[in-house]
């Protein structure tokens, strides 16, 4: 059943994100690198913004938040448009950390996949994206695509 491939395939893409991050000495989850990588692209993004911008939970991004700000790798400050709302932004350290990590995670992609030639990862990896995207608006945490002007704050 496609559920239960999908399961697998996402322990599989865990396990090989986890064992790469252990291998190099960095304490990174996938989410928290996605999260990363959006604060990276979008400097004062704030916590909702970041939230739609990866798929990830509204009620529970604070704690993604709350982990990479205390490793040291984002700030967060008021926001200079809402006084309610975070900014959230990258440090050298979490710079520092993201160029480092970001080689390998692009390399376990491979591996996560291992068993296709190149053809078929590319027809996968077309398929996925095309039934992920019709199914976004199903998720309890849809992707929302936000311009860097919108979310900056």
């Amino acid at each position: 059943m496609a559920g239960h491939l999908i399961r697998r395939l996402n322990q599989i893409s865990m396990a090989v994100f986890s064992e790469r991050m252990s291998e190099i000495g960095v304490e990174l989850t996938p989410v928290q690198y996605a999260a990363l990588s959006s604060i990276r692209d979008v400097p004062g993004i704030d916590q909702a913004t970041l939230a739609g911008a990866i798929a990830y939970d509204k009620a529970t991004i604070g704690g993604v938040v709350d982990r990479l700000t205390g490793k040291g790798l984002i700030l967060r400050s008021q926001s200079s448009r809402d006084r309610r709302a975070r900014a959230l932004t990258i440090t050298a350290e979490g710079e520092a950390v993201f160029q480092r990590v970001t080689p390998h995670v692009r390399a376990l992609q491979n591996d996560i996949l291992s068993g296709l030639d190149e053809d078929e990862k590319a027809s996968f990896l077309r398929l996925l994206r095309k039934t992920t995207e019709a199914g976004n608006a199903r998720s309890r945490a849809p992707l929302r695509r936000q311009d860097a002007g919108e979310a900056a704050g």
